[in-house]
């Protein structure tokens, strides 16, 4: 890890203010699902409807989070809403979250889910 001893305390805040912001986003395991989807291409609610199985109104509600958040832009085509995601940094984590977590599934079988997190 770099050394953060020279770092602006007011900087490293608003990073970290940020970069919570982001995990939160993540956090939520239908958001997830959907980012992974669209980091593979830009996708309308339709089809993300279809492959993930997540239903309307929830699939609405967690696409309006992501797009509050800017994690995720859409485009009109007619009547469908195509969305992608408009975030490097979310783009470059979901990378990471994927290797550790899915690539390392491949190798080690099945993962289990562990207990949830509350703070």
């Amino acid at each position: 890890m770099p050394d953060t001893s020279q770092l602006d305390i007011n900087e490293m805040r608003d990073a970290a203010a940020a970069a919570t912001g982001l995990l939160r986003a993540l956090a939520h395991e239908d958001r997830l699902l959907l980012l992974c989807q669209l980091s593979q291409e830009e996708l309308c609610v339709s089809d993300l409807e279809a492959r993930l199985g997540i239903h309307q109104p929830s699939l609405s509600q967690q696409l309006g989070v992501l797009r509050k958040q800017g994690l995720v832009a859409t485009r009109r085509e007619g009547k469908h809403i195509f969305y992608r995601i408009a975030d490097g940094k979310a783009l470059a984590l979901l990378q990471v979250l994927y290797t550790q977590f899915c690539t390392q599934a491949e190798a080690d079988g099945p993962i289990t889910r562990t207990a949830e997190f509350n703070d």
